[in-house]
């Protein structure tokens, strides 16, 4: 066998080889193989190893499970009160169903767009411009509740629309940026004025409460000099009582220690055994004593009217005694 026909045999081997290796397909994750035999649909082929018959089975579509984001550029849309403005969206949609997407529209991603423009603007058209651009949420949550519900037969989801920007005419953003001035110059001033508003009751609360504080020090200070004079008489008396109840106290013990004397010399003078002579001199010494008052009237009793006689005799012995001596 010569070199030309080893070469020949090693072609057409390796073409059969390839051919068969053709034949095993692999479907990675997250994708599906939508598979049609003699032309007609035949099978969806999931993750994993499968074998295509040659010349009769043909992959249709490879389709793509994940999550896929599609931004449209933007479109022209007319608001309720006649205004053009420029919105693009992005789109974020998932394929569910790879047969429904193969088979029910022709271009996916051009349906999907026309559809989110056609859609967009019946949205708009019922709105204002204040309220179109300050309603970004409910423009997303209506645009995507019908696109859904329209690509549902195409075997597409969609997740989420959002609005990505919206621009209204140059002459709209000058009056928008004019107003947008005004407003912030407005909110300055209301907020200086609220500045010198809260300043000045700070400050008068600040002086009623200086006020008060030296109200309640100077009714502390009259309290406190009250309760000092107050300490001070309440002192005094006590001392003016202790000074009367030593007095007293002198007093008493005074009259005690004379009534004591007056006493033993009663004891000494029955211990003596006195005389009557002795007697009625004593009488006459008390009697002395009490005449030496200042009582105007005094009752002499019956008993002193006798002693006269008796101090007339004890002169008269004095006075004969007293030559002897």
């Amino acid at each position: 066998m010569d070199f030309g026909s080893l070469f020949i045999g090693a072609a057409v081997l390796i073409f059969i080889l390839a051919f068969i290796i053709r034949c095993f397909r692999i479907v990675p994750q997250a994708h599906i193989f939508v598979v049609e035999r003699l032309g007609s649909f035949h099978a969806e082929w999931e993750t994993g190893m499968h074998i295509l018959v040659p010349f009769i089975d043909r992959i249709a579509g490879k389709v793509s499970l994940k999550e896929k984001v599609v931004d449209f550029k933007p479109q022209p849309v007319i608001t309720k009160d006649n205004v053009t403005m420029q919105i693009d969206t992005v789109v974020f949609y998932q394929v569910t169903d790879a047969k429904q997407y193969i088979y029910g529209v022709e271009r996916p991603l051009a349906a999907i767009e026309n559809l989110s423009a056609t859609t967009l603007r019946n949205i708009i058209g019922e709105m204002e411009l204040d309220s179109t651009l300050t309603s970004r949420d409910v423009i997303n949550t209506k645009i995507t509740a019908i696109l859904d519900q329209a690509t549902d037969r195409w075997g597409i989801k969609v997740n989420r629309v959002e609005l990505k920007n919206i621009l209204p005419p140059r002459e709209i953003q000058d009056a928008m940026e004019k107003q947008m001035k005004a407003e912030r110059e407005r909110r300055e001033k209301i907020l200086q004025a609220e500045g010198d508003k809260k300043s000045q009751i700070l400050v008068a609360e600040g002086e009623k409460e200086s006020q008060i504080l030296r109200a309640q020090a100077k009714k502390e200070s009259q309290i406190l000099e009250a309760e000092a004079q107050k300490q001070a008489m309440v002192l005094r008396a006590d001392a003016v009582r202790e000074q009367k109840i030593l007095e007293a106290t002198g007093e008493a013990k005074a009259i005690e220690m004379v009534q004591q004397a007056l006493a033993d010399s009663l004891v000494k003078l029955n211990l003596a055994n006195p005389n009557e002579r002795v007697l009625q001199l004593k009488s006459l010494e008390a009697f002395a004593k009490a005449a030496d008052g200042k009582a105007t009237k005094i009752i002499i009793p019956s008993e002193i009217q006798g002693m006269a006689g008796l101090a007339a005799g004890l002169k008269g012995i004095i006075e004969n005694d007293a030559p002897k001596q």
